[in-house]
């Protein structure tokens, strides 16, 4: 399965609206069915005492991602919203950047199973520093 150009268009314009994610200077690298990557840099404005990468930064990159991934699945008009997700923060956010992939584990109808790991990159080195899974609820889109 292939995304249609105007899917594609409709999650940029969608990801566009995510005020968080400008202010996190967040970008949408990555789109396939199931399947979506999000960078963004660890600015200023988004580090913890220590100088790491908060973890509300890796939160919500992650689980936007996942989100993302299960909206490429759904039909025109369908949006997602995030029931419940976990995260696992397994290593500081040390470094320049974050990557998170987010995919589909299993589609549904009501529930759509999700999973995303968010990587920290510093210098040329990448570390895994969380793993989240959760489950998205399709929702219609507001008018």
């Amino acid at each position: 399965m292939e995304l249609s150009p105007q899917k594609r268009i409709d999650l940029r314009a969608s990801f566009a609206r995510q005020s968080l994610m400008t202010t996190f200077e967040a970008e949408l690298a990555e789109i396939a069915p199931g399947h979506v990557v999000i960078g963004a840099p660890i600015g200023p404005g988004a580090r913890q005492q220590h100088g790491f990468g908060h973890a509300g930064l890796t939160f919500a990159l992650g689980d936007t991602a996942a989100g993302y991934a299960a909206l490429t699945l759904m039909p025109e008009g369908a949006e997602v919203l995030t029931a419940e997700i976990k995260i696992n923060l397994l290593a500081p956010a040390r470094g320049q950047s974050l990557r998170a992939v987010g995919e589909v584990l299993k589609p549904g109808r009501r529930l759509i199973v999700v999973r995303a790991a968010v990587w920290a990159r510093d210098g040329d080195r990448e570390t895994e520093i969380a793993a989240l899974q959760g489950t998205m609820v399709p929702v219609l889109a507001e008018a």
